[in-house]
């Protein structure tokens, strides 16, 4: 192969930045690098078109340190979500009066919870150490492999094209201390390379498009303008109002509280209702079904429009244990939440909650239930503000379902289903 055109490091005006071997199998590739390693070049690398087994440890690769990057940026994640959360939830203003208020944690105890939970902050936790150590893992090979580069040298030889598709190449940079142009073509020559190419570095430096260069300046731009709108709407004073996008959220055509109005006589805009009246809807003159009441007394059966079905039992099963549960219990034993707790702390003058098996309360008209609801009955408060009255006999209805669970007789029992019985 004649070597002479690669004795001179620079030609044409132009410096020589490499000498560009081919080869055409991944073996000789492999080969010629071992020679190459042995020789004791440092600058130098293969490009192939898929990995090669082998290319590593024939290029003498020492294993890579990204691996610890992606360690620290995980413990970094995993520490600041830590903290971060420890200092917005468990840090009190009290201990850290020298932090700006803006940046002070705030310790406020929600439905007794304690305001630091490591259970609690898993997933925060979580999240950070992924995104870092996702974060470390990209910008740590970027670095380490000396990236971004949008341009080589390389790519201005029309030979290299190929290593997309079926060639394998190998080159040793100029800037190699063993490097000479005519020894290291010699010595490429004889490893079997296919062709040798000068790769000339370019007479001027690339540079990046000058569209690509306005379109980042203008993205930068409005990326950045957002923020510093509100900068300045935080860090500034106006005598004028803030800005409402949606006008009709914020300035409705309304009277307010405590506020004028000329269109009434005594000019005020909160008005009272008119003595004797009701709101429509509101009547309410059905006493079997709002009070539970009948002419003769009690009622003892469920009103005409409430129909005693599963639907209903399940509706006041959920009713039940939202309302009744916390202190007559899940079985209506009044052995509820709040009773135990009430016994823990030896609550002086406590009074154990009716225990809906107890013969007397088995004894009551589903009525007298229906009014204990409303109403309440002795140290019982009343609910009838809170539980509409659909929901009210609906618990009355589970309350005769709980009663028949522990009171049933062996005729209530469907004949076909009495065999299950032990």
């Amino acid at each position: 192969m004649d070597v002479v055109a690669y004795t001179s490091a620079v030609a044409n005006g132009r410096r020589l930045a490499a000498l560009l071997a081919e080869f055409s199998s991944p073996g000789a590739l492999v080969t010629a690098a071992e020679q190459v390693r042995d020789a004791g070049y440092t600058h130098w690398d293969t490009h192939t078109p898929f990995p090669v087994h082998g290319i590593d440890a024939a290029m003498d690769i020492r294993r890579t340190r990204l691996p610890w990057v992606v360690v620290i940026g995980g413990t970094l994640g995993c520490v600041a979500g830590l903290l971060m959360q420890w200092w917005m939830n468990a840090a009190s203003p009290e201990q850290f009066r020298w932090v700006p208020t803006f940046l002070q944690g705030y310790d406020f105890v929600i439905s007794g919870k304690p305001t630091f939970s490591l259970p609690a902050n898993i997933p925060v936790i979580f999240e950070l150490t992924v995104l870092l150590a996702a974060l470390a893992t990209v910008i740590g090979m970027l670095a380490m492999n000396n990236l971004p580069r949008y341009h080589d040298a390389l790519f201005g030889v029309p030979r290299f094209r190929r290593v997309t598709t079926d060639r394998f190449f190998l080159r040793i940079d100029a800037h190699d201390p063993r490097f000479d142009p005519q020894r290291t073509a010699e010595f490429l020559s004889g490893l079997g390379a296919v062709a040798i190419e000068r790769v000339e570095a370019a007479q001027s430096p690339a540079r990046w498009p000058a569209a690509l260069v306005v379109t980042l300046v203008v993205l930068a731009g409005l990326a950045l303008f957002p923020p510093l709108v509100a900068a300045k709407a935080r860090l500034s004073k106006s005598p004028k109002p803030r800005i409402a996008l949606i006008q009709d959220m914020d300035n409705q055509e309304r009277y307010k509280a405590q506020q004028a109005n000329p269109a009434f006589r005594d000019g005020r805009a909160m008005r009272v209702p008119p003595a004797g009246t009701l709101a429509r809807g509101e009547l309410r003159d059905d006493r079997h079904y709002y009070r539970g009441q009948v002419a003769e007394g009690w009622a003892l059966t469920f009103p005409p429009q409430v129909r005693v079905d599963a639907a209903l039992l399940a509706r006041g099963q959920e009713c039940f244990g939202i309302y009744c549960a916390p202190c007559h219990g899940l079985g209506g034993a009044g052995d509820g939440l709040v009773h135990q707790r009430a016994l823990q702390r030896d609550t002086p003058g406590w009074v154990q909650p009716t225990s809906l098996h107890d013969p007397v309360a088995r004894s009551r008209p589903v009525g007298h239930l229906f009014n204990t609801i409303t109403n309440g009955i002795r140290s019982m408060p009343p609910y009838g503000d809170q539980i509409p009255p659909a929901d009210r006999w609906a618990i009355v209805a589970y309350v005769r379902a709980l009663q028949l669970s522990q009171d049933a007789r062996l005729e209530d029992v469907p004949p076909e289903r009495r065999a299950e019985l032990r």
